[in-house]
């Protein structure tokens, strides 16, 4: 918490006074991203789940979990022997089912009715963008709204791996729009079965460990804003559990 503290945004000017500890509001929202459970369902050993929703819905709006990730990446890769700024991503997807009830469900390719989750990560598996969207948009939209949030940002990064769905128009707007070059990881000629490919994996991975995550499950959330919001709250936790265990921190 010592780590985060600095970068969450300090109490108004002249509203209420604070009458809670805003580590126990981030423990409350991790909670809700572990367990699970329904805002109404927080134990009430944290505090109101009014309150707790509160700061997690003012927080999202204002932008504030981009950049906790964003600042925890650098402070991480540095403590790691590595340049703040990576200079390569892996951009991946995920299908993800949505409730029977609430929110419209659109089927993609792999016949999941729900939502995709666009990531791209850094060669340490560390999140630089993530986006959410219907279901049925193709894989090459996706990777345009998820790359495009890095246009103008992470200036040392010069190459971007993806796999052969994202083959063909995509490589020209990356060049384009980002400057950047977008290379395919492929299986190699004749290769059959399960095989783990070179730089993929990272991205996998990373998506691994978002499923572990209950809230991440499935996609609960309204609207797909707040979606893309706790793919961040997850991964400002692992690197919080990861400066936890550095000696260096």
């Amino acid at each position: 918490m010592a780590a985060l503290e600095p970068l969450l945004p300090p109490p108004q000017p002249g509203g209420r006074p604070v009458k809670y500890p805003r580590r126990e509001i981030v423990n409350a929202i991790l909670y809700i991203l572990r367990t699970g459970a329904a805002w109404r369902m927080l134990p009430h050993d944290f505090p109101p789940y009014r309150i707790v929703f509160h700061y997690y819905r003012t927080w999202r709006k204002a932008g504030v979990w981009p950049q906790v990730n964003d600042a925890l990446r650098r402070q991480l890769r540095q403590s790691e022997g590595r340049h703040p700024e990576p200079s390569a991503a892996i951009i991946d997807r995920q299908s993800v089912k949505l409730p029977k009830k609430g929110a419209a469900r659109l089927r993609c390719r792999q016949k999941v009715l729900g939502r995709k989750r666009h990531i791209v990560v850094d060669t340490a598996g560390l999140l630089l963008a993530a986006v959410v969207h219907p279901a049925d948009m193709p894989d090459r939209d996706g990777a345009r709204l998820v790359l495009g949030e890095l246009a103008g940002k992470l200036p040392r990064r010069r190459l971007i791996w993806a796999d052969g769905a994202y083959r063909g128009a995509l490589s020209e707007w990356v060049r384009e729009r980002l400057g950047r070059r977008l290379e395919i990881v492929s299986r190699a000629a004749g290769q059959r079965g399960f095989a783990v490919l070179p730089r993929r994996w990272v991205v996998a991975r990373t998506l691994g460990w978002l499923g572990r995550q209950l809230r991440l499950s499935k996609d609960y959330a309204e609207p797909p804003e707040s979606s893309a919001a706790w793919v961040r709250v997850a991964m400002s936790r692992l690197m919080l559990r990861r400066m936890a265990q550095n000696p260096a921190f």
